[in-house]
């Protein structure tokens, strides 16, 4: 019974992955009388990360989620301090249940959208700046979180397209004689993969790019907007001193990545593969019928009035997600509920990880881990504050929550303020700070921003090989560039 028992834990993940979980659930009460709260959770928080990391072996919700009950447990945080957290971010859950599901709805015309843009741009380095100036753009109006699973949404479908052809015999597309299926085989695959996976990158940077230029980009934005009373356009103007250099260098990176095909970048799309797709997406333009076209139509005007009534901001923007799925679905058709069910599959695992996310978060507050560092950053010569706090934030912000930090970094800027310790113009600039390090250096890795934390663990990541240490290796030289852009032009 042992024996099964161990089996049926966390399923088919690797021993030594189930081991570390289970040896540390059952350490951490001792461990606790040992080396107390503060270091018991710190320990709890490389825990963690870990089991992000192992997100295509085990999905974190099961193994992250035991770590939260034992956090729960052990009364590093309380339940009151999670359904807070939890409270507090209500419209990011709603925006990821109902915004999220709207766009699977969308899937078709973006589909046919993008598939026509990469069919037709033949250059990859030119194609790669498109889709991170695209998704910058994007962010800057959108969500993050929308922009990102727009972009999975997309190459799902584009993935699809090729297993397809792949499972199917007797096609031959890009009509050379020689059958499709031969065609994919072996290293054509991989190199799919690696073509897609540069791609999506540079699309997820991007909406970070874009994310931190005003204050709707970003939810952090928003929280730090309201405590300094800027408006829309004060908030860009305040940020433009560090957000136009920041965003001319992340796109001058993605260019040179991809000319110069380090760290996984650089995949080009097989000639033989394009002239296959390109057949295959001619061959369904040809058979589309008058609804597919209506479809696409009523699609289009939706979306159009997405961009509008997110970049109005005329209600949260999960509301604004669930009226355009009432919308979308009525007026094409679809009525019964396990065809509205799938749209929620993706989201709803997601949005229950975040959840578990919140438990670390609440631990991480109510154990002040990160109050010394920000006690030791007031405490500098006032010259040298904006610059520690944009590298405070960088690195608290690459593994902790954003939102989060913002929230704490902010409340304790606004109370010296209050108090008279410092000046208004120290406070804009100290509220500039907080805001760029919580974005730019965040994109270091997938806990920083929870759009890459939903690439990692979405559909799309075990089918073109996306794991955490790649992700943080694709990423490495964005971080390092937006860093030294973001401390240069503080």
């Amino acid at each position: 019974m042992t024996r099964i028992a161990y089996k049926e834990f966390l399923g088919n993940s690797p021993d030594w992955f189930k081991t570390s979980i289970l040896v540390f659930l059952v350490l951490c009460i001792p461990l606790k009388m040992v080396v107390g709260t503060t270091v018991l959770g710190w320990m709890f928080l490389a825990m963690f990360i870990l089991t992000l990391a192992m997100a295509l072996k085990c999905y974190p919700l099961q193994s992250g989620g035991l770590l939260g009950l034992a956090i729960l447990a052990l009364g590093l945080t309380s339940p009151e301090t999670v359904w807070h957290e939890i409270q507090a971010n209500l419209g990011v859950l709603a925006l990821l249940i109902f915004m999220v599901s709207f766009i699977y709805f969308m899937k078709p015309l973006l589909t046919f959208v993008f598939a026509k843009l990469i069919m037709n741009v033949q250059s990859k380095w030119m194609l790669s700046l498109m889709f991170s100036m695209m998704a910058a753009f994007l962010s800057a109006f959108l969500d993050a979180l929308t922009v990102t699973a727009v972009l999975i949404t997309v190459f799902v479908a584009l993935y699809g397209v090729y297993e397809r052809i792949h499972s199917t015999d007797d096609t031959d597309f890009d009509q050379n004689g020689i059958s499709d299926q031969q065609q994919l085989s072996g290293d054509t695959l991989e190199e799919f993969r690696a073509f897609i996976r540069s791609l999506v990158m540079h699309g997820a940077i991007g909406t970070a790019l874009g994310g931190v230029t005003t204050m709707v980009g970003e939810p952090q934005n928003l929280l730090i907007a309201d405590k300094m009373g800027w408006n829309f356009i004060q908030f860009a103007q305040e940020m433009s001193h560090v957000t136009i250099p920041a965003v001319i260098a992340g796109f001058l990176t993605c260019i040179v990545l991809e000319l110069t095909g380090v760290l996984g970048y650089g995949g080009k799309l097989d000639p033989q593969v394009r002239a296959i797709l390109k057949g295959y997406i001619q061959e369904q333009d040809e058979k589309r019928t008058q609804r597919e076209v209506y479809g696409l139509i009523i699609q289009g005007l939706c979306g159009v009035l997405l961009v509008v009534g997110l970049a109005l901001h005329i209600m949260e923007v999960g509301l604004i997600g669930l009226c355009l799925l009432v919308a979308v679905t009525a007026l094409t058709g679809i009525k019964e509920e396990h065809q509205i069910g799938r749209a929620f599959e993706e989201s709803l695992p997601f949005v229950s990880l975040l959840c578990i996310f919140f438990i670390v978060v609440g631990m991480i507050h109510d154990l002040h881990l990160f109050s010394p560092i920000i006690q030791w950053v007031l405490g500098l010569p006032i010259e040298d504050q904006p610059r520690a706090f944009f590298l405070a934030n960088g690195l608290l912000s690459a593994i902790s929550d954003n939102v989060f930090v913002a929230t704490v970094y902010i409340n304790e800027v606004k109370a010296a303020f209050d108090a008279g310790d410092i000046s208004r113009a120290h406070f804009d600039s100290l509220a500039v700070s907080i805001n760029a390090g919580t974005n730019l250096p965040s994109v270091a890795t997938p806990n920083g921003q929870a759009a890459f934390l939903f690439l990692l663990t979405s559909a799309l990541a075990p089918l073109i090989q996306l794991g955490y240490v790649r992700m943080v290796i694709m990423a490495f030289p964005y971080t390092i560039v937006l860093t030294i852009v973001g401390f240069l032009y503080q």
